[in-house]
């Protein structure tokens, strides 16, 4: 079984930065997609930005392109979201998301093993 454990969540001021941190244990393997989700309260849950097993080749929402940089430990099976000139509107439970299959990245059903969520807060 696979498990998915997100870090690095918390609470910013407008402008500030934060990384998150999602790491696979369990059993071994190598997913085509990790990425990150959004979910804000009373909203669907949102694409935010994912990176390839391979290129590797990374894919980023409109509203955070520039903000934020995706990266990826293979080695590790890590990804890493870093987040920085962040809005109030940012303000979400980020969810780290892998997918052993190639489908439509930004697509939550094309994803296979979730994590269980880190809140990110910001304040205006």
């Amino acid at each position: 079984q696979v498990q998915l454990v997100e870090s690095g969540g918390g609470l910013v001021q407008a402008g500030g930065s934060l990384r998150l941190s999602c790491a696979a244990s369990g059993r071994t393997f190598n997913p085509y997609f990790m990425g990150w989700f959004r979910q804000a309260p009373g909203e669907e849950r949102e694409f935010v930005a994912v990176s390839t097993s391979s290129g590797p080749r990374t894919y980023y929402a409109e509203s955070v392109k520039g903000r934020f940089a995706i990266s990826r430990d293979n080695a590790k099976n890590t990804v890493y979201l870093q987040m920085n000139s962040l809005k109030p509107e940012d303000t979400a439970v980020y969810y780290c998301a892998a997918s052993t299959s190639v489908g439509i990245y930004y697509y939550a059903g094309t994803y296979d093993y979730w994590g269980q969520g880190t809140q990110v807060t910001v304040s205006s």
